[in-house]
């Protein structure tokens, strides 16, 4: 099922619009989605399902309009102000790997990508760390790049930065390995 048509079934159901309902939340003043879900399911007898389609028109809404710039500044607010400069190391320097390559960010990390196909990742974990995830199939991990694990499905190794120097040529000898197999 496809996404409007969980929204033409919450109005068929409802007979309120998305916009209708997420007036309803602000007017109510529901921000989180375990209490947005709670109250379509309650007053509007919505499925798990379409009540989470409505959550995340809402709560997803300010990340939507952001722009890529906004998005960014964000991911590096507060504490983890200091690795901004980080990043932007990383950014300029692996945009001279090929006219290819973009930046995107989401709402925990950016994503390193090659034509649209990920090749890495660079998420601010806190103000102790920054993360950098490399998408490197059938390369064993070695010393401190380590396997992703569980830390991020999308990659398949992991690089823990605790200080700004150790994003160093072995760093992008392996961005420039998985942007290169992208």
């Amino acid at each position: 099922m496809s996404f409007q048509a969980y929204l033409d079934n919450i109005h068929k159901k409802t007979g309120k619009t998305a916009d209708g309902l997420k007036a309803i939340a602000a007017e109510k003043g529901l921000t989180k989605a375990g209490e947005i879900t709670a109250w379509l399911k309650a007053d509007f007898g919505l499925g798990h399902g379409h009540a989470m389609a409505i959550v995340h028109l809402i709560v997803h809404e300010e990340h939507r309009k952001s722009t890529p710039d906004d998005k960014i500044t964000k991911l590096f607010a507060g504490n983890k102000a200091k690795w901004r400069k980080s990043y932007d190391e990383i950014a300029e320097k692996i945009t001279g790997f090929g006219p290819d390559v973009t930046t995107s960010p989401g709402q925990t990390y950016i994503n390193l990508l090659r034509d649209g196909k990920k090749f890495g990742i660079i998420q601010p974990s806190s103000a102790e760390r920054l993360d950098i995830g490399i998408k490197l199939k059938g390369f064993a991990a070695d010393g401190r790049f380590e396997e992703a694990g569980t830390w991020n499905a999308m990659v398949t190794h992991r690089v823990r930065i605790s200080d700004p120097g150790q994003i160093d040529q072995e760093l992008f000898k392996w961005l420039k390995r998985a942007y290169d197999a992208a």
